[in-house]
Parts: C-alpha cells; sequence; structure tokens
C-alpha cells in the first residue's frame, strides 16, 4: 500500500524554481504554520498537516498530504516526525528543509524559530529577505512583551512557592513562569498503575497544588492524579487552536499562563 502511494504521489512530482512568486511551504504542525504565516505574509502559501490536536509522532499521512509535500519550496518540521524524511527523500529531494528541533512553549526558543523561518525564507526569496526578518524581529517584540506581563504576574502570585508536577513537554513551560516541580512524567501510554501511586507518595509528600497536562498527550492519567493528591488538574496545549481562546501562538501562550493562574487561585487565594 505504502508503495503504491508514493507512485501515485510520483505524478504530481515537478521542478521547483526559485522564482518571484509565491513560496510553498509545508508545515508539520500548527506552531510551525502560525510562524511561516507571520513571517511570510503575502508571500508564502502555507500548509499545515497535523492537526492541533495531535501529536506530530504519531500522526499518519495522507495522500493529500504527500501530494502538497512533493509541490513545497520549503517544509519546516520539528524532529519529532519520523516519517518525513523518508518521504522527502522520496518525493521532493530538491526541497529547502527546515528541522525546528526543541521546545517551543517559551519565549526564548519560540523567537529563535521565528528568527531561523525568516532566514531560510529570505534564502528562497532575497528580495524579501529584509521584510521576513523584520516580521521576525515585530514578532519578537509582542511574545517578549507578552513575556514580561505574565512573569509579572507570576510574581504577584509567588508562583516559587507553588509545587506542582507535571506532563514532561510541559515543564519548561512551567518552570520559565516559577513554579517549583517536584516530578514530571511521560506520556499517559506509557505510564502504569505503579507510577501513579508514586507520584501519588510524591505529591502529598511534597504538598504539591497543582497537576499540569499536555492536552496533546493525553489527561486521563493527571486527571486521576490531581484527584488522589487533592490538587487541581490543569490542562494545557502545546498547539494553537487546540483548545478554545488559543488561534495563534501568542494566544496560546497568554491562555496556558492564565489557567495555571487561575489554578493557583482556586488552590489557595492570593491577594
Amino acid at each position: 500500500m505504502r508503495k503504491f502511494v508514493l507512485a501515485a504521489v510520483g505524478l504530481f512530482l515537478g521542478v521547483h524554481l526559485l522564482g518571484a512568486g509565491t513560496v510553498n511551504v509545508v508545515v508539520t504542525s500548527a506552531v510551525l504554520g502560525d510562524l511561516a504565516m507571520r513571517i511570510g505574509g503575502t508571500e508564502v502559501a502555507v500548509t499545515v498537516i497535523i492537526p492541533p490536536g495531535f501529536c506530530p509522532a504519531h500522526y499518519d499521512l495522507k495522500p493529500s498530504d504527500l501530494r502538497a509535500v512533493s509541490e513545497a519550496d520549503l517544509v519546516l518540521y520539528h524532529g519529532l516526525e519520523p516519517w518525513i524524511e523518508d518521504f522527502l527523500a522520496r518525493v521532493n529531494p530538491g526541497a529547502k528543509v527546515l528541522a525546528l528541533k526543541g521546545p517551543w512553549n517559551t519565549p526564548d526558543p519560540l523567537v529563535a524559530k521565528a528568527e531561523a523561518i525568516a532566514q531560510a525564507l529570505g534564502e528562497l526569496r532575497p528580495s524579501k529577505a529584509e521584510e521576513f526578518a523584520a516580521r521576525a524581529r515585530a514578532f519578537a517584540e509582542k511574545v517578549r512583551s507578552w513575556a514580561g506581563d505574565a512573569l509579572k504576574r507570576a510574581a504577584e502570585l509567588r508562583l516559587s512557592e507553588v509545587k506542582a508536577i507535571v506532563m514532561q513537554w510541559q515543564a519548561g513551560f512551567v518552570e520559565w513562569l516559577g513554579l517549583e516541580v517536584v516530578a514530571t512524567y511521560p506520556p499517559e501510554e506509557r505510564l502504569s498503575i505503579k507510577d501513579l501511586v508514586e507520584l501519588v507518595s510524591k505529591g502529598k509528600e511534597a504538598g504539591v497544588a497543582l497537576v499540569i497536562d499536555n492536552l496533546q498527550s493525553g489527561v486521563s492519567f493527571g486527571a486521576k492524579l490531581a484527584h488522589a493528591v487533592g490538587a487541581v488538574h490543569v490542562v494545557l496545549t502545546n498547539f494553537p487552536g487546540a483548545l478554545p481562546g488559543t488561534a495563534d501562538l501568542l494566544a496560546m501562550l497568554a491562555a496556558n499562563a492564565r489557567a495555571v493562574f487561575s489554578a493557583v487561585e482556586a488552590f489557595q487565594p492570593i491577594p
């Protein structure tokens, strides 16, 4: 079946010329899609492969996705997608490819990814390079302005005094806000009853106030853990568009921070 799909995609292969037209950008996630659209503006046409509610490592390509990859000038991915490099080599070896590895849910890594995308687009369209760079700078200013406000609120709520158990993919964001992370846990398919018992013991001993989950990793384990510990269960997202009020990356960061702040206030009202 896989050979059939690849053969079908081969029908769509073509030559990609670096002209003055729109840059076809294919991205694996809504995170990279938001960045590509912000930085590229009207000079890019962006195709997002993976819906916001899916983990990139667990997504299965469809024939329409393969066609998009075959026609791309630039492909952006996280490095979590085991299938992307294999298919690129088969259907579009001439595309420019950028692996934007590492986290993106804190300000500095997010800004770094925006800057890397601006550089890649500038290499494809040199006449627009300064425009791409300017958009990346404007985005960085917005991110850092939000970050300053968020950290100010975190200090007001004395988040450094709050203890949490956190799904590992949200640990960086939670620590950036200032909470004390007592323990982390992997995606729930890797967890057992033994893990639950051990984390409950750690949580009760440490006086954990919050159990913070990552939506895309499953939330039932965290809900059970929070109930057993007597903590507030908080669900955050790593991808924009997956929860109400998270339409883009800045909105996602703000919504995640608000969720943590509200949970801290619910656990122990702080003036």
